[in-house]
Protein backbone atom coordinates (compact mmCIF):
# COMPACT_ATOMS: atom_id res chain seq x y z
CA UNK A 1 0.00 0.00 0.00
CA UNK A 2 2.86 2.43 0.90
CA UNK A 3 4.03 2.39 -2.63
CA UNK A 4 0.79 2.87 -4.03
CA UNK A 5 0.49 5.90 -2.16
CA UNK A 6 3.80 7.26 -2.61
CA UNK A 7 2.60 8.73 -6.21
CA UNK A 8 -0.23 10.55 -5.22
CA UNK A 9 0.96 12.03 -2.31
CA UNK A 10 4.12 13.80 -3.43
CA UNK A 11 1.96 15.01 -6.79
CA UNK A 12 -0.16 16.76 -4.37
CA UNK A 13 2.38 18.09 -2.38
CA UNK A 14 3.89 19.68 -5.12
CA UNK A 15 1.44 21.02 -6.22
CA UNK A 16 0.87 22.83 -2.59
CA UNK A 17 4.06 23.94 -3.40
CA UNK A 18 3.69 25.55 -6.82
CA UNK A 19 0.18 27.00 -6.28
CA UNK A 20 -0.38 28.07 -2.79
CA UNK A 21 3.07 28.26 -0.38
CA UNK A 22 5.34 30.15 -3.44
CA UNK A 23 2.99 32.48 -4.97
CA UNK A 24 3.11 33.62 -1.01
CA UNK A 25 6.59 33.37 -0.73
CA UNK A 26 7.57 37.16 -0.39
CA UNK A 27 4.63 38.05 -1.21
CA UNK A 28 2.24 38.40 2.36
CA UNK A 29 0.27 41.44 3.44
CA UNK A 30 0.93 42.51 6.83
CA UNK A 31 -2.46 40.89 8.10
CA UNK A 32 -1.84 37.42 6.06
CA UNK A 33 0.70 36.88 8.99
CA UNK A 34 -0.15 36.41 12.45
CA UNK A 35 1.15 35.18 15.96
CA UNK A 36 -0.07 31.88 17.33
CA UNK A 37 2.20 32.33 20.26
CA UNK A 38 5.16 33.98 21.50
CA UNK A 39 7.29 33.59 17.90
CA UNK A 40 4.97 31.42 16.69
CA UNK A 41 3.95 32.79 13.48
CA UNK A 42 1.36 31.41 10.86
CA UNK A 43 0.13 33.05 7.57
CA UNK A 44 -2.77 32.82 5.18
CA UNK A 45 -0.47 30.31 3.08
CA UNK A 46 0.04 27.76 6.02
CA UNK A 47 -3.86 27.54 6.38
CA UNK A 48 -4.94 27.22 2.67
CA UNK A 49 -1.94 24.79 2.37
CA UNK A 50 -3.07 22.74 4.92
CA UNK A 51 -6.56 22.79 3.49
CA UNK A 52 -5.31 21.81 0.34
CA UNK A 53 -3.30 18.84 1.82
CA UNK A 54 -6.09 17.75 4.03
CA UNK A 55 -8.46 17.28 1.27
CA UNK A 56 -5.77 15.99 -1.21
CA UNK A 57 -4.91 12.88 1.63
CA UNK A 58 -8.36 12.38 2.36
CA UNK A 59 -9.24 11.52 -1.46
CA UNK A 60 -6.43 9.23 -1.45
CA UNK A 61 -6.50 7.35 1.70
CA UNK A 62 -10.13 8.33 3.25
CA UNK A 63 -9.92 5.43 5.92
CA UNK A 64 -7.07 8.02 7.68
CA UNK A 65 -7.85 10.86 9.86
CA UNK A 66 -5.94 14.03 9.35
CA UNK A 67 -4.34 15.93 12.25
CA UNK A 68 -2.88 19.10 11.11
CA UNK A 69 -0.78 21.82 12.98
CA UNK A 70 -3.45 24.66 12.22
CA UNK A 71 -6.27 22.17 12.91
CA UNK A 72 -4.76 21.39 16.40
CA UNK A 73 -3.89 25.27 16.80
CA UNK A 74 -7.72 25.41 17.07
CA UNK A 75 -9.01 22.78 18.46
CA UNK A 76 -5.62 21.50 20.72
CA UNK A 77 -7.99 18.20 21.21
CA UNK A 78 -7.12 16.83 17.73
CA UNK A 79 -3.60 16.13 19.01
CA UNK A 80 -4.83 13.44 21.89
CA UNK A 81 -5.82 10.93 18.90
CA UNK A 82 -2.43 11.27 17.46
CA UNK A 83 -1.25 8.13 18.23
CA UNK A 84 -5.04 6.52 17.80
CA UNK A 85 -5.35 4.43 14.43
CA UNK A 86 -4.40 5.40 11.19
CA UNK A 87 -3.37 9.10 10.41
CA UNK A 88 -2.08 11.62 8.45
CA UNK A 89 0.38 13.68 9.94
CA UNK A 90 0.25 17.24 8.53
CA UNK A 91 2.45 20.24 8.65
CA UNK A 92 1.45 22.84 5.79
CA UNK A 93 4.87 24.88 6.05
CA UNK A 94 7.12 24.18 8.47
CA UNK A 95 9.85 27.02 9.17
CA UNK A 96 7.11 29.45 9.01
CA UNK A 97 8.86 32.21 10.66
CA UNK A 98 11.26 31.66 7.86
CA UNK A 99 8.94 31.59 5.29
CA UNK A 100 7.18 34.96 6.78
CA UNK A 101 10.58 36.56 6.85
CA UNK A 102 10.90 35.81 3.65
CA UNK A 103 13.76 33.69 4.30
CA UNK A 104 14.76 30.19 3.30
CA UNK A 105 14.71 27.02 4.54
CA UNK A 106 10.88 26.38 5.18
CA UNK A 107 9.31 22.79 3.66
CA UNK A 108 5.67 20.69 3.57
CA UNK A 109 6.08 17.99 5.62
CA UNK A 110 3.47 14.46 5.59
CA UNK A 111 3.67 11.20 7.29
CA UNK A 112 1.25 8.23 7.68
CA UNK A 113 1.27 6.95 11.03
CA UNK A 114 -0.60 3.73 12.32
CA UNK A 115 -0.92 3.33 15.86
CA UNK A 116 1.75 5.68 16.81
CA UNK A 117 4.08 4.03 14.45
CA UNK A 118 5.29 6.14 11.06
CA UNK A 119 4.83 4.48 8.45
CA UNK A 120 5.89 6.74 5.48
CA UNK A 121 7.30 10.35 5.60
CA UNK A 122 7.46 12.87 2.86
CA UNK A 123 9.78 16.13 3.51
CA UNK A 124 9.44 18.86 0.66
CA UNK A 125 11.38 21.72 -0.21
CA UNK A 126 9.27 24.01 -2.43
CA UNK A 127 12.03 26.51 -3.14
CA UNK A 128 14.82 23.98 -4.72
CA UNK A 129 11.93 20.47 -5.26
CA UNK A 130 14.01 18.75 -3.26
CA UNK A 131 11.92 15.58 -1.60
CA UNK A 132 12.84 13.40 0.58
CA UNK A 133 10.51 10.27 1.25
CA UNK A 134 11.36 7.60 3.52
CA UNK A 135 9.21 4.35 4.44
CA UNK A 136 9.50 1.77 7.02
CA UNK A 137 11.75 -1.02 6.05
CA UNK A 138 12.27 0.54 2.57
CA UNK A 139 14.87 2.84 2.99
CA UNK A 140 15.45 6.68 2.37
CA UNK A 141 15.42 8.43 -0.60
CA UNK A 142 16.24 11.95 -1.98
CA UNK A 143 14.42 12.46 -5.49
CA UNK A 144 14.28 9.25 -6.06
CA UNK A 145 17.57 7.73 -5.06
CA UNK A 146 18.69 5.72 -2.11
CA UNK A 147 20.85 7.95 0.36
CA UNK A 148 22.50 6.54 3.63
CA UNK A 149 23.05 8.82 6.30
CA UNK A 150 27.32 9.90 6.67
CA UNK A 151 29.10 11.84 9.48
CA UNK A 152 30.69 15.58 8.39
CA UNK A 153 33.99 13.51 9.35
CA UNK A 154 35.49 16.73 11.05
CA UNK A 155 37.37 17.15 14.11
CA UNK A 156 34.69 17.39 16.10
CA UNK A 157 30.94 16.46 15.50
CA UNK A 158 28.93 19.33 14.11
CA UNK A 159 26.12 20.01 16.16
CA UNK A 160 22.86 21.85 15.83
CA UNK A 161 21.29 22.46 19.11
CA UNK A 162 17.59 23.82 19.27
CA UNK A 163 17.55 25.05 22.44
CA UNK A 164 15.15 27.59 22.44
CA UNK A 165 12.17 25.53 24.01
CA UNK A 166 14.37 24.35 26.95
CA UNK A 167 14.16 25.70 30.44
CA UNK A 168 16.89 28.13 31.14
CA UNK A 169 18.11 25.63 33.59
CA UNK A 170 18.59 22.85 30.64
CA UNK A 171 19.40 25.39 28.24
CA UNK A 172 22.63 26.71 30.40
CA UNK A 173 23.58 22.57 31.00
CA UNK A 174 23.45 21.47 27.63
CA UNK A 175 25.36 24.62 26.59
CA UNK A 176 28.06 24.17 29.02
CA UNK A 177 28.56 20.02 28.06
CA UNK A 178 28.64 21.14 24.49
CA UNK A 179 31.37 23.27 24.27
CA UNK A 180 34.04 21.48 24.00
CA UNK A 181 32.69 17.84 22.49
CA UNK A 182 31.19 19.84 19.47
CA UNK A 183 31.41 22.09 16.30
CA UNK A 184 28.28 24.38 17.06
CA UNK A 185 26.27 25.85 14.26
CA UNK A 186 23.25 27.68 14.06
CA UNK A 187 19.88 25.83 13.61
CA UNK A 188 17.62 26.09 10.73
CA UNK A 189 15.07 27.13 12.38
CA UNK A 190 13.15 24.52 10.10
CA UNK A 191 13.02 20.56 10.82
CA UNK A 192 12.10 19.90 7.13
CA UNK A 193 16.13 21.46 6.49
CA UNK A 194 17.48 19.60 10.03
CA UNK A 195 16.83 16.53 9.37
CA UNK A 196 18.00 16.19 5.76
CA UNK A 197 21.66 17.86 7.27
CA UNK A 198 22.11 14.76 9.54
CA UNK A 199 21.53 12.49 6.24
CA UNK A 200 23.55 14.45 3.69
CA UNK A 201 26.92 14.79 6.00
CA UNK A 202 26.24 18.59 6.94
CA UNK A 203 25.42 17.84 10.43
CA UNK A 204 26.01 14.82 13.06
CA UNK A 205 24.00 15.91 15.72
CA UNK A 206 20.57 17.76 16.68
CA UNK A 207 19.06 18.13 19.78
CA UNK A 208 14.75 19.01 19.68
CA UNK A 209 12.87 20.08 23.02
CA UNK A 210 9.84 20.33 21.40
CA UNK A 211 8.31 16.70 19.77
CA UNK A 212 4.79 17.89 18.04
CA UNK A 213 4.33 15.16 15.40
CA UNK A 214 4.23 17.23 12.50
CA UNK A 215 7.77 18.84 13.00
CA UNK A 216 9.10 15.06 13.82
CA UNK A 217 7.09 12.14 12.53
CA UNK A 218 8.26 12.34 8.93
CA UNK A 219 11.68 13.54 9.78
CA UNK A 220 12.43 10.94 12.67
CA UNK A 221 11.74 8.50 9.76
CA UNK A 222 13.63 9.51 6.95
CA UNK A 223 17.04 9.39 9.23
CA UNK A 224 16.34 6.05 10.67
CA UNK A 225 15.76 4.57 7.71
CA UNK A 226 18.86 6.00 6.47
CA UNK A 227 20.92 4.19 8.95
CA UNK A 228 20.93 7.34 11.37
CA UNK A 229 19.62 7.34 14.34
CA UNK A 230 16.97 9.38 16.04
CA UNK A 231 15.28 8.53 19.63
CA UNK A 232 14.45 9.77 22.61
CA UNK A 233 16.97 11.71 24.43
CA UNK A 234 16.36 8.66 27.07
CA UNK A 235 17.21 5.79 24.28
CA UNK A 236 13.51 5.08 23.89
CA UNK A 237 11.88 5.30 20.65
CA UNK A 238 9.83 8.30 18.95
CA UNK A 239 6.24 7.47 18.93
CA UNK A 240 3.80 9.59 17.79
CA UNK A 241 1.04 10.45 20.26
CA UNK A 242 3.62 10.48 23.02
CA UNK A 243 4.28 14.04 24.02
CA UNK A 244 6.89 13.86 26.29
CA UNK A 245 9.71 16.60 25.58
CA UNK A 246 13.30 16.05 24.29
CA UNK A 247 14.41 14.06 21.27
CA UNK A 248 17.77 13.73 19.42
CA UNK A 249 18.93 12.60 15.89
CA UNK A 250 22.50 11.58 14.76
CA UNK A 251 23.91 10.63 11.38
CA UNK A 252 25.25 7.89 12.77
CA UNK A 253 24.24 5.32 16.32
CA UNK A 254 27.97 5.26 17.02
CA UNK A 255 27.39 9.96 17.24
CA UNK A 256 24.24 9.10 18.65
CA UNK A 257 25.83 7.20 21.82
CA UNK A 258 28.53 9.52 21.84
CA UNK A 259 26.48 12.27 21.96
CA UNK A 260 24.02 10.91 24.91
CA UNK A 261 26.97 10.50 26.79
CA UNK A 262 28.11 14.09 26.57
CA UNK A 263 24.82 15.88 26.84
CA UNK A 264 22.72 14.13 28.98
CA UNK A 265 24.73 11.65 30.51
Amino acid sequence: MMLELHDPVVSLMRQVGRDIVMPRYRNLAADEVSEKAANDFVTIADKESELRLAEGLAAILPEAGIIGEEACAADPSILERAGDGLNWIVDPIDGTGNFASGQPPFGIMVALVDGGATLAGWILDPLTGRLCHAMLGGGSHIDGEQVRARESGGELPIAALAVYFMSPEDRADIQRRSQSSFTLVDIPRCAAEQYPRLVLGQNDVSVFARTLPWDHAAGTLFVNEAGGCCQRTDGSPYVVGDLRRGLMGASSPRLWDRAAATLFG
